[in-house]
């Protein structure tokens, strides 16, 4: 391994042959692209590049190092989803087994059919909380999956898929909860199987000691073209399904995912509170290690079997059909996204998840790689960011030569 870089610089280990990756990294500086970031590849088990660059805020008066944590919006769905899976390979969860009978509340409002499958893959219609409904009653576990399983779908389950932006985490969260013989909250759970066995440092729910060190999320610019402004109103804006599922209908307010305001996501409330879907806070190591553990053990630890691995990276979701909240198609299998048209990744077999502005954490068993990106500054995307594109270029690039 190398050291390479400086002060606000792309800095870090990389393995003799996996440059063209730190310099994908470094032109995302040169273009303007980022503020401050971190990249990290596993490659056969081992990790092969960890860089950070950058700065930790627009002030630029700090640098983006290895003590630096990022919030990852939806990227967390991934560590979700895995959970999930470490679940089913203990025998505690069944994907094809009805949701109410882990969760008996679950079945009012005409629920009782819908399948753990069903719900991992978005084909609920849960995608929000009717309101009124505050930021403070979401941040509060028992309140917010009371109100989930009293809640109607907003489509037939089973005959749509659509985002469940925020909702995804409490229902599937909930349901580890539920069958963890130890009934440990979602946050502790991950922290006792996931990253405490891995050295991993990424948290859902994040201790108060560690507020200094998360760098905090930096909006991005309105669309400058007033055509692309008007569509994303269209498809986001008030009332929509891509605004309610977002936000929760309003709870989070202006304050949420896909609009370039940020301020409730860097708020102390928001990072201490389990927010399964949008909240952990981490490193691109840590998830890139996560990753790792999927395909292979790492320092002894294995995290899903082949077989449940396998079925929860196919996908579930009708070919081309359009996501009801996002209206572009959207591909997800097990709680993953799969790759698909919002989530190229490194080809077909993949299976990870993007999160809102840019970060993304994957696994290909095809190729036995493990990726992860994490960044401070926001792009107006939900998938498929052009910074990670770049990157997982130059690792195709790498992997051919």
């Amino acid at each position: 391994m190398a050291t390479v870089g400086s002060a606000g610089t792309p800095h870090g280990l990389v393995a003799p042959g996996w440059a063209a990756v730190r310099d994908a990294f470094a032109d995302n500086f040169a273009a303007g692209r980022d503020v401050g970031a971190g990249v990290a590849v596993y490659h056969r088990g081992e990790l092969v590049v960890d860089l950070r660059g950058g700065f930790f805020d627009p002030s630029r008066s700090r640098t983006y190092d290895h003590d630096t944590l990022q919030l990852v919006f939806s990227t967390t769905k991934g560590i979700t989803a895995i959970a999930v899976g470490m679940c089913v390979d203990r025998g505690l969860l069944d994907y094809d087994e009805k949701v109410s009978t882990y969760w008996p509340e679950f079945a009012a409002q005409d629920k009782g059919g819908i399948t753990v499958a069903q719900l991992l893959s978005h084909q609920a219609g849960l995608i929000t909380v009717t309101s009124p409904f505050s930021l403070d009653e979401a941040l509060d576990w028992s309140t917010v999956t009371a109100r989930l399983a009293a809640e109607t779908p907003v489509w037939t389950p089973g005959t749509a898929h659509g985002y469940h932006a925020l909702t995804y985490g409490w229902l599937a969260g909930e349901l580890v909860r539920r069958v963890d013989p130890k009934r440990r909250n979602f946050g502790r759970f991950v922290a006792e199987e996931i990253t405490g066995p891995l050295g991993a440092e990424f948290w859902i729910g994040l201790p108060a000691e560690h507020e200094p060190r998360v760098s905090p999320m930096i909006p991005s610019a309105p669309p400058a073209d007033p055509a692309v402004a008007e569509m994303m109103a269209q498809m986001m804006g008030p009332g929509t399904n891509a605004w309610r599922c977002l936000t929760l209908d309003g709870a989070f307010g202006e304050q949420s995912l896909g609009d370039g305001s940020t301020t409730a996501f860097n708020s102390r409330a928001v990072h201490a509170a389990e927010v399964p879907a949008a909240n952990g806070i981490g490193t691109a190591a840590a998830l890139a290690r996560i990753y790792a553990a999927t395909l292979a053990p790492v320092d002894g630890v294995h995290l899903l079997s082949e077989s449940t691995r396998n079925r929860a990276r196919t996908t579930v979701t009708p070919e081309n059909e359009p996501d009801a909240c996002l209206v572009m198609p959207s591909t997800f299998g097990m709680g993953f996204m799969t790759t698909g048209f919002m989530s190229p990744y490194m080809g077909p077999g993949c299976y990870g998840h993007p999160g809102a502005g840019g970060s993304v954490a994957f696994a290909s068993p095809e190729a036995d790689i493990a990726f992860a990106y994490v960044m401070n500054q926001m792009d107006n995307n939900l998938a498929n960011d052009p910074r990670t594109v770049s990157l997982t270029d130059a690792i195709r690039g790498v992997l051919g030569a």
